[in-house]
C-alpha cells in the first residue's frame, strides 16, 4: 500500500520540528529533498518541511530567517520562472514557444531523438525553443543578481535539461548547485496558476506515513498535529 500524506500549515511545522528532536530516535535529515527521515519498526517515516523554512544542509533549522527562492518550472513548449519571499511572490514570467508539433502533439525535441533528421518545419520549432531558454536564462540571471537565493525549487525533464543549460545565454546556477530543490509533485503545463498551486504545495509541510499507521500512533508528535 502507498504511504499517506498528512499536509501541514506552517506554524504546526515549527511544532513538528521540535518534537522530533527532542525524541529519543534517529533522525536524518535530507537537505537535497528538504526532510527528515526516521524509522520505526521496520517501517519508513518522513517529513518534508515548508520551502520556506530555512535550513542549512548540516540540518540546522532556522524558523525565524527569510526565505527568499525562485521557482523554474519548464516543459516542451513553455516555461515559468518566479521569485518567492516567504509566502509572497514577488515576480513571475511565463515563456512560451513554438515547441510541439500538432498533429502528433510531441514536442520537436522529443521527435528529432526519435526520428533524427529535421524538415524546414522542424528547424522553426526548434529555433522557438531555443529563443524560450535564452529568455528564460535571461530572467534567472537577473533574478540571481537581484535577490540572495536560499533555494532553486526546480522541475525539468531529463530530455530538456542539455537545452537549458545548453542555450546561449547562460544557466546562473549550475546541475550541482546544492541549493536546487526537485519539487516533488508532478507538473501540469507551467503557467501562472500551476505556478501558484506548486508555491502552495511547497508552503506546507507534509509527513509521510505508512498506510496503516495513524497520526494519533505517533504518541511523540500527538501535541503538535
Amino acid at each position: 500500500m502507498e504511504p499517506k500524506s498528512i499536509f501541514l500549515k506552517r506554524n504546526q511545522v515549527v511544532d513538528v520540528v521540535k518534537s522530533l528532536q527532542g525524541a529519543d530516535m534517529a533522525l536524518s535529515y535530507d537537505f537535497e529533498k528538504h526532510r527528515f527521515t526516521w524509522e520505526e519498526q521496520g517501517e519508513q517515516f518522513a517529513f518534508r518541511l515548508p520551502i520556506t523554512v530555512y535550513s542549512k544542509p548540516s540540518g540546522e533549522i532556522d524558523v525565524e530567517r527569510e526565505v527568499t527562492y525562485v521557482m523554474l518550472l519548464v516543459q516542451s513548449g513553455s516555461s515559468s520562472v518566479g521569485v518567492f519571499q516567504n509566502e509572497k511572490c514577488l515576480s513571475h514570467k511565463v515563456f512560451s514557444s513554438y515547441m510541439v508539433r500538432k498533429k502528433q502533439g510531441k514536442s520537436q525535441i522529443k521527435h528529432l531523438k526519435t526520428k533524427g533528421k529535421s524538415r524546414a518545419g522542424s528547424r522553426i520549432r526548434l529555433a522557438s525553443g531555443a529563443e524560450m531558454f535564452d529568455n528564460v536564462n535571461e530572467r534567472l540571471q537577473k533574478h540571481f543578481e537581484e535577490h540572495d537565493l536560499s533555494r532553486i525549487a526546480f522541475s525539468c525533464s531529463k530530455i530538456l535539461l542539455p537545452h537549458l543549460f545548453g542555450a546561449k545565454v547562460t544557466t546562473p546556477f549550475d546541475k550541482k548547485d546544492e541549493r536546487i530543490y526537485k519539487i516533488p509533485k508532478h507538473l501540469h503545463q507551467p503557467n501562472f496558476e500551476v505556478m501558484l498551486g506548486m508555491q502552495r504545495f511547497l508552503n506546507l509541510g507534509e509527513l509521510i506515513i505508512p498506510a496503516k499507521v495513524n497520526k494519533e500512533d505517533l504518541f511523540y508528535l500527538r501535541d503538535s498535529l
